[in-house]
């Protein structure tokens, strides 16, 4: 790869993506208050974005190259805006950040007393690639995408969520019949034009495997719940989200080996998956995408 051009491949997926309004200060060289605290920042919204996406393996060493390429964008960068994007493509974490700037940055070997000029080759020791646009403008770097338990991804909506709706849900048996109420009331107010009635039984499925094989009873502070995730084109996400942060059987249950739920809910032409919701607090998220358009109930 030689530049950012791979942002615009049908096969990338997209898991950060956000502009940056800079704030210099212009009496001095360094970054200004509000700038400085954006690295932190950025720490924080990218290990919740790879968490999300199942890839945990990935959070210490794409926090440390977004954030000094971030620093040295937000320090030395002449545009109004610093852009950031986190993608995957063909094996690879893939970080890029546009400066705005076409004076391309250089790596240098600082001096045992200097304060700065160690970032590159930070990146150069962390990433299994680096590079500069042809225009000057962006520096990306790369992560190889290991195999193993990680591996496991979303089902993908084909195109972006422009809204979402959090279901809150007790944790305890009850949660299915709440999840069927609330859900009916969402998409009613919502006006999803797809089978609303499939859609609240898939939901129901969910939250009814997630409470019987997921869930401890009486143990307080689980992560759990749900959320329905509409997208452009009218797809619905339906995320449910339980403690426990694997599912070995997956396929096996999905195929009707070992229980029926998710194998009548895939027989429907829905689209299932399951992904790491969350390395902090060890959770999971099944996932079902239903297209809008006739179901044969």
């Amino acid at each position: 790869m030689t530049s950012h051009a791979l942002a615009h491949q049908e096969s990338v997926r997209t898991a950060l993506e956000m502009s940056i309004k800079r704030r210099p200060n212009p009496d001095s060289d360094g970054l200004s208050e509000q700038d400085a605290l954006w690295p932190q920042r950025l720490r924080r919204i990218v290990r919740a974005r790879l968490a999300y996406w199942g890839r945990p393996n990935l959070i210490d060493k794409a926090e440390l190259l977004l954030t000094e390429l971030a620093t040295n964008a937000l320090r030395h960068g002449t545009g109004h805006k610093v852009g950031v994007r986190v993608f995957f493509h063909a094996g690879r974490c893939v970080i890029e950040v546009d400066d705005g700037s076409p004076t391309r940055p250089e790596l240098r070997h600082a001096g045992l007393d200097d304060e700065g000029g160690r970032g590159l080759l930070l990146v150069e020791s962390l990433a299994e690639e680096w590079g500069v646009s042809d225009d000057g403008t962006t520096t990306w770097c790369t992560l190889p995408l290991t195999e193993g338990p990680e591996e496991v991804q979303p089902a993908a909506a084909t195109t972006p969520v422009f809204r979402e709706i959090r279901l809150e849900l007790p944790a305890d048996p009850s949660a299915a019949g709440s999840a069927r109420i609330q859900a009916r009331t969402m998409l009613t107010m919502a006006a999803w034009p797809g089978n609303q009635r499939h859609a609240i039984d898939v939901l129901h499925t969910l939250v009814e495997n997630a409470v019987q094989h997921a869930l401890a009873p009486g143990k307080a502070d689980q992560p759990f719940g749900a959320c329905l995730r509409f997208t452009e084109t009218d797809e619905l996400l339906i995320d449910v989200t339980d403690p426990v942060p694997h599912f070995p059987d997956f396929d096996q249950a999905v195929a009707g080996e070992s229980g029926g739920g998710l194998w009548e809910i895939a027989q429907e032409g829905v689209e299932l998956s399951w992904f790491v919701a969350s390395s902090e607090f060890d959770a999971k998220t099944v996932r079902a995408v239903v297209r809008p358009g006739p179901v044969d109930l």
